[in-house]
């Protein structure tokens, strides 16, 4: 007997989780599209919110629309289904990123519907955390969530941590001299209060943290420079905890298994009680890009560096309502 096609409110559930995923400067770029009939939601990218100076290989889209695709299956395994999913389904739309039917065969998946709990909780903090080490055993589940995609998540070691810096710093400084790439970053990047009302993308002024006075932690300042009145400064920790997450191949389904391997870890990361930012400014750069990588592990093509530590949660960063996401038809 074949499976009804699930009702629409579980469906608009369903891309309500899925788009509280994190994306480059929250530009928050996918859309959805739920075929009732059939029972398939479709994820596309939003070419409309794509960052020509940050990402012009759309690198960094895949990896946001891949996390959004994890959280739909999260969420889909906590509401009890068993979704099956094709990635690039078809080659003559490329901004077609995955099929999801809702109505798979097969028993949910227990692990991802473990995680769901962290889907709404899991927030970017540009904060300063403890300088403390991470348990082996909370390691060792970072790793085996990274595994569980497709992707390799490694954590260097400390000579390697101050060259990722060192990259981090120079990114920053080429983005300072850009002012294409400054004004980019003041698109989404909101230094000013709130208005009224308030935007349903990018970075509010309170998710930026404080600046950094006297460190090098790897916090992007989405400030660049503009003025910030009542802005606070803060000393973060002086051995920041890094990880690197890659894949073997980097092509668009590679990036795509990134993104979802990447909020697999860090949502994990959050169920372990543990925080989060990350950093892709030498990434973003075909000649630093390559530096990023650990001579000493098999990881071919780093994806992202992720900071990760015990300190404060973050703000929660602004969604676009669900009705701007999703068509039925």
């Amino acid at each position: 007997m074949t499976a009804e096609p699930v009702a629409v409110s579980t469906a608009t559930a369903l891309v309500e989780d899925a788009a509280t995923a994190p994306s480059l400067v929250n530009a928050q770029p996918w859309r959805f599209r739920y075929l009732r009939d059939s029972g398939a939601l479709e994820l596309y990218a939003d070419l409309e919110r794509t960052l020509p100076r940050a990402d012009p290989d759309n690198r960094g889209l895949h990896l946001g629309c891949g996390a959004a695709l994890l959280n739909l299956r999260v969420s889909a395994a906590a509401a009890g289904l068993a979704p099956a999913v094709r990635l690039l389904p078809d080659p003559t739309r490329p901004d077609l990123l995955a099929e999801v039917v809702l109505h798979g065969t097969g028993s949910p998946d227990g692990a991802l519907a473990r995680l769901h709990p962290a889907v709404r909780t899991r927030h970017s903090s540009r904060f300063p955390y403890r300088d403390e080490d991470l348990p082996a055993t909370v390691k060792e589940r970072l790793y085996d969530a990274a595994r569980a995609e497709g992707a390799q998540l490694v954590f260097p070691g400390s000579w390697h941590v101050r060259s990722i810096l060192e990259l981090v710093r120079d990114a920053e400084g080429r983005e300072a001299s850009d002012p294409e790439r400054r004004a980019e970053t003041a698109r989404w990047a909101h230094a000013e209060p709130a208005q009224s009302p308030a935007p349903s993308d990018g970075i509010p002024a309170e998710a930026f943290g404080p600046a950094q006075r006297g460190s090098s932690t790897p916090v992007r300042d989405f400030a660049a420079g503009r003025p910030m009145p009542g802005r606070t400064w803060a000393a973060f920790e002086q051995n920041p905890k890094i990880a690197l997450l890659g894949t073997t191949y980097d092509t668009p389904v590679d990036w795509l298994h990134a993104g979802q391997a990447l909020e697999r870890v860090l949502l994990r990361a959050t169920t372990d009680g543990l925080v989060a930012s990350l950093a892709s400014q030498p990434l973003e750069q075909p000649e630093t890009r390559w530096a990023v990588r650990d001579p000493l592990s098999s990881m071919a093509h780093v994806q992202m560096i992720l900071r990760l530590g015990y300190g404060p949660t973050g703000p929660a960063s602004p969604r676009r309502p669900v009705a701007e996401l999703l068509d039925v038809v």
